[in-house]
């Protein structure tokens, strides 16, 4: 894992619920806005999303986005606003938020999460991604160039 890492030591990685539409939509969203191509993505459900999990936190949190950036692990609102700091545009004045409490943010964060599935949905069929794309996705496959 060790060695895995030291490959990926200048992207930040977005661990989502593959199951969540509006998390999908996220990271299609984050992609399109990342024109330094900073960020890595991978499901929490997948087999390399539960080794960075074990890897980066103590009780993993299933239901929460996590975002992984030089060695540090954000979680939750705080997860949210430091990926719309890389991004390009406008979103970028979000991280702004960072001053509120963090409870209320996460209090905020955790109500919207609860109601996901509800509004948005679960996936139900996957696309097939361009080759582009899926560069941008981690594997368990050590070998492969990121």
């Amino acid at each position: 894992m060790r060695h895995y890492l030291a490959k990926l030591q200048k992207h930040a990685i977005i661990l989502f619920d593959g199951d969540c539409n509006f998390c999908n939509r996220s990271v299609q969203f984050i992609m399109r806005r990342d024109h330094k191509d900073y960020f890595r993505f991978a499901s929490l459900q997948s087999s390399i999303g539960q080794s960075l999990l074990a890897h980066y936190v103590a009780n993993p949190p299933y239901d929460s986005i996590v975002f992984i950036e030089n060695d540090q692990v954000f979680t939750e609102s705080t997860a949210v606003l430091r990926i719309c700091r890389r991004m390009v545009g406008l979103w970028k004045a979000l991280y702004a938020l960072i001053i509120l409490p963090k409870p209320l943010r996460d209090l905020l964060y955790r109500s919207f999460a609860k109601r996901r599935y509800a509004l948005f949905g679960k996936q139900v069929a996957c696309l097939l991604p361009t080759p582009e794309i899926r560069k941008k996705f981690l594997t368990m496959d050590e070998n492969r160039e990121t």
